[in-house]
């Protein structure tokens, strides 16, 4: 099998080398679509459900709201476990599944087991929360005004009913928070003087104010032929119409909001913390949430044009600034990546020179280093793997190169000692067949060396759970790396060989490659002649790196500085 790809690539080189320059092209093209992220997305599979009761203290909210919903989505498929948190006014109950079932299977399982739970009455129905991850926080912005005259007030308005919308029409973004600023309400300031003398309580208050604030239908009324729809509108527009509900009647006379009520005002929600931008006074946040399994990049790249837009509609005075993004710590992440890949492949062209003695011989080992790493960008895409610092910074060039380097010194090495015997510069056939036959001679040890290597990371696609999403990425972008550097190995390095190597007769060995080999001599025949020694110096190294390794400290991963 191997001999045969050989020799269809020496036969059809041409066909071989158009192959891998579309293949070359495929690979830049899924690179501009890979997701970039500066870390695997670890989130299990789960669902918020959020419950709001303002009149609830935490321990009747865990026995009315919590308690009755966690035992409501238990034994759902594919359940993991539950936990909640139960707060003053505030429940939220996160169901977290396996990775077997879908977070829209999940969401669906979840929605119908709490459409039954019954709740008190006045407690608004439980919410879920939206389809987002813990890495979902992409995009943080600052509403603030540059007049004095401008109120939180009319800044968190703007926010929630200019801004928010509009980025919420977004592709990829599951939702967009406001923190900060000062929520507008209607206030019904009531005098309890005035309950006491109309004989009232706060309930027929509250009764009259949600009764009077609705419009409903009233069926239709028939006349000649002619059907007219009976429609009441009764939703209150400002204070005037808030004043002017009746909550009673005393002595034959109706008693409205205005007489029970020291006040009706317009104010603002009651508030549990503020954002300030700056040292320059309080603004308004906004966040913008990512959905679960989208491309960040994209996403974060469409908020900044969809904002740009909303600038417009904006009053003047108010400002719109981004203050956390999550590109720029792609950005960086993969910076460094590139940096140290490009710094890499140099390095390794640099020393394949100096070992090889032959400059065209080293650019034929480091052309290895782009493809097959645009081969890797080709299986990424296919198997939804995000470019990131475990994915691309797992990629190890001195494996991958190791399959180009022993075919191209073996047919470099041939071709000097067929040149030798023949004592002439050999004619293209002559050239062609060496190359086949050194390639033959080392494809077997070629195999079995990268197979070797890909079967040490078995083990890790065996992974499941937080450490199966961190670290397979970077097992299977290796893994694809080396099949693609095998394959070059195999077809492409022979036809470049072909194309490329000298035709000399002669090559003399650098000084770097005569030192290293009087000093490996020097060695190998000391070892040799000393084994015993040799393997208790071995084992005792051994036995003290084993030490020093039980005494190193461990994380799970490092500690990441988002500039934030």
């Amino acid at each position: 099998m191997l001999f045969k790809l050989v020799d269809f690539s020496l036969k059809n080189r041409l066909l071989v080398t158009l192959l891998f320059i579309v293949i070359c092209t495929a690979g830049l093209w899924r690179f501009s679509m890979l997701p970039v992220d500066a870390f695997p997305d670890t989130t299990p599979v789960q669902v918020q459900i959020n419950t709001v009761a303002p009149a609830l203290n935490p321990e009747e909210i865990e026995q009315q709201i919590t308690l009755p919903i966690e035992l409501s989505i238990g034994g759902l498929p594919g359940l993991v476990n539950v936990r909640s948190v139960s707060k003053f006014g505030f429940s939220q109950v996160v169901a977290t599944f396996d990775d077997e079932t879908t977070i829209i299977d999940a969401r669906q399982y979840v929605f119908e087991r709490i459409n039954s739970v019954e709740l008190p009455g006045n407690i608004e129905r439980p919410q879920l929360g939206p389809i987002a991850t813990g890495l979902g926080e992409v995009f943080h912005y600052i509403v603030r005004s540059e007049s004095p005259n401008r109120s939180l007030e009319e800044l968190r308005t703007i926010h929630d009913w200019i801004i928010k919308p509009e980025l919420r029409k977004v592709s990829g973004v599951a939702e967009v928070n406001s923190w900060g600023g000062e929520v507008r309400q209607y206030h019904v300031v009531v005098s309890p003087a005035a309950l006491l003398k109309y004989d009232l309580t706060l309930d027929d208050v509250f009764e009259a104010l949600e009764s009077n604030n609705d419009n409903v239908g009233g069926g239709l009324i028939t006349s000649s032929g002619v059907s007219q729809m009976v429609h009441g509108i009764g939703r209150v527009a400002n204070i005037e119409q808030i004043e002017n509900i009746v909550v009673a009647s005393f002595d034959g006379n109706p008693v409205h909001i205005r007489d029970i009520a020291e006040a009706v005002k317009i104010d603002h929600e009651i508030r549990r913390g503020a954002v300030t931008s700056d040292g320059r006074g309080e603004a308004v946040l906004g966040l913008a949430f990512m959905l679960m399994g989208e491309n960040g990049k994209t996403v974060t790249e469409n908020l900044k044009v969809q904002l740009d837009q909303v600038r417009a509609a904006l009053p003047e005075d108010v400002v719109l600034e981004v203050v956390y993004d999550r590109t720029e710590l792609t950005r960086s992440v993969i910076s460094t990546v590139q940096h140290n890949l490009l710094l890499g492949a140099v390095l390794v062209i640099f020393v394949l020179f100096l070992l090889l003695g032959n400059l065209r011989a080293g650019l034929l080992v480091a052309i290895v280093i782009p493809i097959s790493m645009l081969l890797a960008v080709l299986g990424m895409y296919e198997f939804a793997i995000a470019a990131s610092l475990l994915s691309l910074g797992a990629i190890d060039f001195g494996i991958i190169i190791d399959g180009s380097v022993v075919m191209t010194e073996a047919n470099l090495r041939n071709l000097e000692k067929r040149s030798k015997q023949v004592g002439r510069r050999l004619t293209p056939a002559e050239r062609l067949q060496v190359i086949a036959n050194s390639a033959k001679q080392v494809a077997r040890p070629i195999t079995f060396g990268i197979g070797i290597i890909i079967i040490v990371f078995i083990p890790v696609l065996t992974l499941e759970g937080i450490e199966g999403k961190m670290f397979k990425p970077m097992a299977w972008t290796f893994i694809f790396a080396l099949m693609g550097a095998l394959l070059i190995a195999l077809t492409l390095s022979p036809v470049l060989s072909y194309y490329f190597l000298p035709n000399s007769e002669d090559r003399r060995r650098g000084f770097i490659e005569n030192t290293l080999l009087r000093i490996y001599s020097v060695c190998l025949s000391v070892a040799t002649k000393n084994r015993y020694p040799v393997l208790v110096i071995v084992v005792g190294l051994l036995a003290l790196t084993g030490w020093q390794a039980a005494r190193l400290g461990g994380v799970f991963i490092p500690r990441l500085s988002e500039g934030a």
